[in-house]
This record gives C-alpha cells, structure tokens and sequence, in this order.
C-alpha cells in the first residue's frame, strides 16, 4: 500500500515541472505574437517605402519589394513637392524636441522634488489636477490655446509651440518623477548634508543620479510628443519654413490620390531620429537603474 503512495508524490515534481514549461512556452508565444503585431506596420512602412509604384498599386502584395528604388526618398529629401526643404522641417521639429525635453525635464524634476519631499497646503489639490489636466482632450484646447498664443503675440512662431509642448508634458513628467523621488530615501541626503553639502551640490550629486531612470523615461515621452505632434502645429503655424515633418507629410495627400511610395519614405524618416534618441538614452536608463548611493 505504501509504493503507490510514493510513486504519486514522485510524480508531482515532474507534473509541476510540465506545468511550468507549458506556462513558460504560453507566455512566449504570446509575447512573439504581440511583437509581431507591433512590429508589422513598421516592416511594411520601411518596405513600402522602397517599392517602386507598380508593386505599391500591385493587387498582389508582395512583404519585400522585388526591384527596390530610392525614387521615393529622393522626392521627400529633394523637395519634389513641398515649396521648402525637408531639412528645414527636420530642423524645426528637433528644436521644438530637444528644447520641450530639456524644459520640461527640468520644470518636472524640480516640481516632483518639491511633491515628494516637502509638506504643504493644497498639496492634494495639486496632484488631483494633474491627473484631470491629462484627462482633457487636447483636440478640445485649440481654440482656447490659439486664443491665448494670439493674445501674447505667440503664433506662428516655435517658441509658442514649445509653451504647449511644455504645458502638456510636464503633469505626465511630475507624476513619473515622483515616483523616482519619493523612492530615494532621505538619509543619503542627510548624510550628505552633515558631509557638508549644500542643498544644491546634494540635488546633483545625490539625488539627481538615482532620479536619472525615471527622467530619460520622461524625456523619451516629451521627445515622442513634440516630434509626432500635428494638431497644434498645423493650427497655430502659418509660415512653411516653420512647419514640422509631420505637417510636410499631409504634402504628400491630394484630392485625385495619395502618393503612398513618398507618405511612407517621409514616414521611415520620421521614425528614424526617434529610434536613434531611445538608443543614445537607453543606456542611461538601464545603467540608471543600477547605479546606486554606493560609496565606492
């Protein structure tokens, strides 16, 4: 009576085990699927954008273009189209980018130091309206905004647009950073404060290392947002040689048809810059994450 008993306790360890593996190879298939389906639309817009118009107009889809061209890309970098050049518009939309992260880092960091480390009236308040500030539609802000721009004699020029920029990515950025601030903990500022640190040499040397992840995470969010955006710089912009790429790409659209072939070059193009910031600021942020208040 006792072998049967042990056999069914030794077979336990080999069902868990099979368990494990099925939910394990589960949990990759799904993962598998899902980066597929991200990265499809990404591999037929770089695709697209090499084929030549007989293949793109073809009513057989081909994944990967028999006889690539560059005819696209040397329409959109040539100015086949559009009256300005593309590097104009790819000038202004890095400024509106990096000029957004740079201020709305800075506004941010500071804005989640003060949330997390200091007590005061209306405290609540403030991190209750920044949840309802990301609540509002940005579409339903034009009008409001375009009066306001008008009114300070801010239209049709990029500084007006880097205010709105700024505007709606700073509550994201504070609500990110507090996180990161609030998880420092305040002995290590202490510490450095009976060393003999100021308050200022303790922001940089303390806390602004241990607070650098969660502000390359807020800043891939500004830079993604002032570089795709369309709306408002369609709207409050008048003068092309201060227009974005994405407003050179509704360029490419037309009441007798779209041309696809140069709407997916320009597309690539735009994405690129985006990929290339992530890559420089990836490191940052893994390497972020293990540095420490290690005294070395």
């Amino acid at each position: 009576m006792s072998r049967p008993s042990r056999l069914g306790i030794a077979s336990r360890p080999g069902r868990a085990r099979r368990t494990r593996v099925l939910r394990k190879g589960a949990l990759n298939t799904a993962g598998i699927v899902v980066f597929l389906l991200a990265v499809f639309p990404v591999f037929w817009m770089a695709s697209t954008a090499f084929k030549p118009n007989t293949e793109i107009f073809s009513s057989t889809p081909k994944p990967l273009p028999s006889r690539p061209t560059l005819d696209h890309f040397d329409l959109v970098l040539n100015g086949g189209i559009a009256e300005t050049s593309f590097w104009v518009y790819f000038r202004n939309s890095a400024v509106l980018a990096l000029v957004t992260v740079v201020i709305s880092g800075l506004l941010a960091l500071l804005a989640a130091t003060a949330v997390a480390r200091f007590r005061f009236r209306f405290r609540t308040t403030f991190l209750i309206m920044l949840l309802v500030v990301q609540m509002v539609p940005c579409e339903a802000l034009v009008i409001s905004l375009f009066l306001n721009l008008k009114q300070f004699g801010l239209l049709n020029s990029l500084p007006g647009l880097v205010i709105v920029y700024v505007g709606f990515a700073v509550p994201f950025a504070i609500w990110m950073l507090r996180g990161f601030v609030a998880a420092v903990p305040r002995e290590l500022e202490e510490a450095a404060a009976i060393d003999g640190a100021s308050p200022i040499r303790t922001f940089f040397t303390v806390l602004l290392p241990l607070v650098a992840p969660g502000l390359v995470a807020t800043s891939i969010f500004s830079f993604i947002t002032a570089w795709n955006e369309f709306i408002f710089a369609f709207t409050f912009l008048d003068d092309q040689d201060k227009y974005t790429l994405p407003i050179m790409l509704q360029f490419f659209f037309g009441r007798s048809g779209n041309a696809w072939g140069p709407i997916m070059a320009a597309s690539t193009l735009l994405t690129i810059p985006v990929i290339i910031f992530f890559l420089l600021v990836q490191r940052r942020m893994v390497s972020g994450l293990t540095a420490g208040a290690v005294k070395g």
